[in-house]
């Protein structure tokens, strides 16, 4: 794989090589490296007094599970023509299904505020990820909102999901989407060149 050859890499070259993976080679990933990965990944900053999130995880015969899941919530068409494809790549290709989900608060700026941070989680487990050669696609598919799929994989009635994240190892890097410079979405107030504030 046309990867750095260095043992850990720099935090700037994660986040710049991270690329979302789709097509997974179905080899083994052991359960304690999503493990390893949530424990460095929990250190996202959050805003309420405790962590507002908790995982779902399905690995190995769990992967059918979350496959009959997804299925309870597709139509007699789509399953049609969707349905060896979810059996080849929920339950054979990808290797882990990581359901992140967070409580539901009933101020809406504490809803927010706990998705944002579960949303900074999620970037901790996928840079993480990477660093490990481990890839990862973050998927907000309809299911995510579907009360069915909540029974079926034990999402309780006072959460929600943040994200559905399938991981697993790979054998190519896809190549990179073009980003917009920052300087072309930046709106800076203030210059370079003004002096710094007098210390009090």
């Amino acid at each position: 794989m046309e990867r750095l050859e260095q043992q850990t890499m720099s935090l700037q070259s994660a986040i710049v090589g991270r690329r979302t993976i789709r097509n997974f080679n179905g080899k083994p990933l052991p359960q304690n490296a999503i493990a390893e990965l949530l424990e460095d990944a929990v250190w996202a900053p959050f805003h309420s007094p405790k962590e507002p999130w908790r995982f779902i995880l399905f690995t190995g015969d769990g992967r059918n599970k979350f496959a009959d899941a997804v299925r309870l919530t597709q139509s007699k068409e789509m399953l049609e023509k969707w349905d060896n494809w979810i059996e080849t790549q929920y339950c054979s290709l990808m290797q882990a299904h990581l359901i992140v989900v967070v409580k539901t608060f009933p101020k809406h700026q504490e809803w927010e505020e706990a998705l944002m941070a579960a949303s900074a989680l999620i970037q901790n487990i996928q840079l993480l990820a990477w660093e490990r050669d481990i890839g990862v696609v973050w998927k907000t598919h309809d299911y995510n909102w579907d009360e069915r799929f909540h029974r079926a994989v034990g999402v309780r009635s006072d959460e929600r999901i943040a994200g559905t994240l399938h991981l697993g190892y790979f054998d190519s890097v896809p190549k990179a989407k073009r980003r917009t410079s920052a300087a072309k979405l930046l709106t800076c107030f203030g210059n370079e060149s003004d002096p710094s504030p007098a210390s009090p």
